[in-house]
């Protein structure tokens, strides 16, 4: 499978501490394996094509389409702003070939 990260993903990650910077590489690494792990969650409403996995303290958000699968966005998982984020970010995405 290919991974695909937005430049929002990738900015983020690149801002995290180095810890959990790899906590976070390491989880996305593995959705090339199995794209729907235990832990992941499919989103509800409008967004039900996308899923969810928790990494310490932070959400990753992310659609799989065939042979692909698209990091939307990664933020913390304490609040709803990232999912607020994600609503607006949805349509507007680029993405970025990893």
């Amino acid at each position: 499978m290919d991974l695909i990260l937005s430049r929002a993903a990738k900015k983020f990650i690149e801002k995290v501490e180095g810890k959990q910077a790899k906590q976070i590489a390491i989880k996305i690494k593995e959705l090339e394996s199995n794209p729907y792990p235990a832990d992941s969650k499919k989103l509800k409403g409008k967004e039900s094509q996308y899923y969810r996995v928790s990494v310490g303290e932070f959400r990753v958000t992310y659609r799989v389409e065939e042979e692909v699968i698209s990091i939307l966005l990664v933020g913390e998982r304490n609040d709803n702003e990232v999912y607020n984020q994600f609503r607006r970010k949805i349509t507007i995405a680029k993405l970025v070939r990893v």
